[in-house]
């Protein structure tokens, strides 16, 4: 791959609104600039806002008037895919700067289970040293071992070591996704503050910014207030026992879950980010850096209070914000910069509120899917019980089957399980491993593949279950509802979870917009090209995108 920088002829263009008109300007929203320089930026910044589904961004982007505003000056990409079928946090962000699938890459889910391991439970976290004996699946020694391939920035450190990488999220994951396994500096929270790798130090950056957040947990906070736009989402939804969608975020003193499941959350990322920008001089040194910030809070909200509310708008609202402070940030620091921001996944509105938005088909899954439902129903059905510990092991979309059972046996109950999830109304597909082995992985526009291939897509052979299930559109993996927590998720095969956009900006580039379907692995390709970066023929799944919207090509085609 030759080395190429962006080029631009023209200053930049208007964003483009959902309504056709272009947002107000503000402080984050980037003046007329002269071109865009023909040297490489000096830094990459790449945002990943969690559950920020391409359905959220059309429709609060006509809203945006900050950072996002901004962005949508460069290159918009609405249709992004995370092609496979697996669309959670830790398999969405290990795509982002990998430029590879899961099934290559073996981050095929947030949870799998390894039936070899000696602890009870079995289970596997993404972002977890499962060799450290202090390590659980419920609290993990964090690392990007299960990781099976490098990430951008561990390809830029390896062509030169001068290079940082740096990343900060409010969750573990998306750190250790985006960052890899040669990382300069890696933070999240946990407890109420930022903490970062086991053996390491926090720094002065991480230092100041907990006692700020100590200083907001002692104090608490006043209610957010209700954006004029939000006014149509202001509407009260019983769930359980309690009512969703006109929350403010007002914060208690002394509840950092609280702070976590608010827009708050994203601003003090933001904050952590720009120290570090600063304790580092990240993009001053002598050759390009890389900075990763995953945006949690989407995510957060979407689970505790669905996609659709009064929070949810608030939160766009002030994501927008966060991002605009970043942005603002970099610029004041002088430094020549590209951003790409994206997600990680898409969401699904909770089913409460989405039958009454004309989703008549929108309910919450039944019982008898669940791993020990499931296990008495194969157990009755054949005699085939557990010889010790669960007959089946599932943290939802894929079982295991116990290792004890001899083959013959393990034989009769997969093929009992096939029989009575494929029997099952709210069951869209099944797949043995044993099918999903024999099924060539997908190519072409990931926009039109099937429910089989985005599942081979997530299907690693040393990982994946035993009997792989695909839920129906609009069925919510979560049989009960826990108002505040979760009453609302991910993880299907379906366009609201795998669509995202994709969005890259730098000064003085042409802006333009291209509504024909990309994948989030041709992100890695398309940042490489940008910073010069040589990489070996077959590195990326992805292909690179011409960001220069002219005759100029940042890939390095004509």
């Amino acid at each position: 791959m030759r080395r190429l920088a962006v080029c631009a002829s023209l200053a930049l263009a208007a964003a483009l609104a959902g309504c056709g008109a272009p947002p107000p300007r503000s402080a984050s929203a980037a003046p007329v600039a002269a071109p865009a320089p023909k040297e490489p930026p000096r830094l990459i910044v790449a945002i990943s806002v969690d559950q920020f589904s391409a359905d959220l961004f059309a429709q609060y982007r006509r809203h945006f008037t900050r950072g996002l505003a901004r962005l949508q000056q460069g290159a918009v990409f609405p249709s992004g895919y995370q092609s496979h079928a697996a669309t959670e946090t830790c398999p969405g962000h290990s795509t982002l700067l990998t430029g590879t699938h899961p099934a290559r890459n073996g981050v095929i889910a947030n949870n799998w289970f390894d039936l070899s391991l000696t602890r009870a439970d079995k289970r596997v976290y993404c972002a977890e040293d499962v060799t450290d004996p202090a390590s659980t699946s419920r609290d993990p020694v964090v690392s990007a071992r299960n990781l099976k391939v490098p990430t951008l920035g561990e390809l830029m450190k390896a062509a030169n070591p001068a290079t940082r990488n740096v990343a900060v999220s409010a969750k573990d994951r998306a750190v250790m996704m985006m960052g890899g396994h040669r990382i300069d500096a890696a933070y999240w929270w946990k407890n109420g503050q930022f903490v970062t790798l086991k053996g390491r130090e926090l720094s002065p950056a991480a230092v100041a910014q907990n006692v700020e957040v100590a200083a907001l947990l002692k104090t608490g906070a006043p209610a957010l207030d209700l954006p004029a736009f939000c006014a149509g989402a202001d509407n009260a939804v019983p769930v359980g026992k309690a009512t969703l969608g006109t929350g403010r975020f007002a914060l208690e003193p002394g509840k950092p879950d609280a702070v976590r499941i608010s827009p708050r959350m994203d601003h003090l990322t933001v904050e952590l980010a720009n120290r570090l920008v600063d304790e580092l001089n990240l993009g001053k040194g002598d050759a390009p850096d890389i900075l990763s910030v995953s945006l949690s809070a989407t995510d957060y909200i979407g689970h505790a209070t669905g996609t659709n509310g009064a929070e949810i708008c608030i939160q766009m609202a002030e994501l927008d914000k966060a991002v605009g402070a970043l942005l603002d940030h970099l610029d004041a620091r002088g430094i020549d910069y590209a951003v790409m921001l994206t997600s990680d996944h898409g969401g699904l509105d909770m089913p409460e509120r989405a039958s009454q938005q004309a989703v008549p088909r929108a309910v919450r899954v039944d019982n008898s899917l669940m791993a020990r439902e499931l296990a008495k129903t194969v157990t009755a059905r054949t005699g085939i019980a557990s010889p010790g510990g669960p007959l089946l092991y599932s943290d939802g979309g894929e079982y295991y089957v116990n290792a004890a059972l001899a083959p013959a046996q393990k034989a009769e109950v997969v093929k009992a399980m096939v029989a009575i999830l494929r029997a099952h109304p709210q069951v869209a597909a099944v797949y043995t491993a044993e099918e999903m082995a024999k099924t060539p992985l997908p190519t072409g526009n990931a926009q039109d593949w099937s429910i089989r291939d985005r599942t081979r897509a997530s299907f690693d052979a040393s990982r994946s279950g035993d009997v792989l299930i695909l839920l129906d559109r609009a069925v919510t993996p979560i049989p009960e509802a826990m108002p505040g927590a979760y009453v609302a998720t991910h993880g299907s095969v379906y366009d609201y979870d795998r669509r995202v956009p994709m969005l890259f900006w730098r000064r003085g580039m042409r802006a333009f917009e291209q509504p024909a379907p990309v994948e989030t692995v041709d992100i890695a390709p398309t940042l490489a090209a940008l910073v010069g970066l040589r990489v070996s023929e077959g590195m990326f799944d992805g292909r690179c995108l011409d960001l220069d919207g002219g005759a100029d090509n940042t890939c390095g085609a004509k």
